[in-house]
């Protein structure tokens, strides 16, 4: 029997080291649910694409840019860096194996909103846990796009929150070249972490999106420009 097209239909179900990832089908849209809350969806996709657009647009040299985008998600992000000619290389770190084969494997139901980012030869997909990667990694990015939960003030995943503290912020500066653009996606707007931001960068801005769902509070971008380190 069909399933009503209000209702969601479960497509696939895991189990892994950060708890269940969920893949459902609501109508003509497909749903991502991580331990029981909702993470993103295929509806609209604004604000993920303009995490990178915005970052790359910042940078005072985009072309040959090294880009790092935190979190594969439903595919907008790497769709919309792989549309652009500008980047010279660009790393996508996912750490749900879920995710990725939601992506890759045969008959992919996620492929199409990547818009054959899979297939850029400039683009390597790395299972691998964000915030391990920018402890451990010897790789500078001229552009770092981070959407790896809802945001600094509501993370579904409790170890996400140490990314929006100042030991986060710390590794993130680690990682970023000279001059380079960090973009954090948010589910809402964040007030403190936008101050955290300002007192570690000298230019910050702030771009809200509105949702297609009428839930009071739109998506925002924060975007954060860093400047040479001494003797860097």
């Amino acid at each position: 029997m069909p399933v009503p097209l209000d209702l969601p239909e479960v497509l696939d179900r895991r189990d892994g080291p950060y708890g269940e990832a969920v893949l459902r089908r609501r109508g003509e849209h497909f749903e991502i649910i991580a331990n029981g809350c909702f993470l993103m969806d295929t509806s609209d996709g604004r604000s993920e694409r303009l995490l990178v657009t915005a970052a790359l647009d910042a940078l005072a040299e985009p072309r040959g840019a090294s880009l790092l985008i935190g979190g594969l998600g439903v595919g907008f992000s790497l769709a919309e860096a792989s549309a652009d000619p500008r980047p010279g290389r660009i790393t996508v770190l996912e750490r749900e194996q879920a995710v990725i084969d939601w992506h890759t494997a045969a008959g992919a139901p996620l492929a199409h909103f990547a818009g054959g980012g899979h297939d850029d030869p400039r683009t390597r997909i790395v299972h691998d846990d964000l915030l391990r990667h920018l402890r451990t990694t010897d790789q500078r990015y001229d552009a770092l796009c981070l959407d790896i939960d809802n945001g600094p003030d509501w993370t579904v995943t409790e170890s996400n929150d140490t990314l929006y503290t100042e030991s986060g912020l710390d590794l993130v500066q680690r990682v970023l070249a000279p001059n380079g653009v960090l973009a954090f996606w948010s589910a809402a707007p964040s007030p403190a972490f936008e101050e955290r931001l300002r007192s570690r960068f000298p230019v910050v801005s702030t771009i809200p999106v509105g949702v297609q769902v009428e839930r009071g509070l739109p998506d925002v971008v924060y975007l954060a420009i860093s400047v040479p380190m001494n003797g860097g």
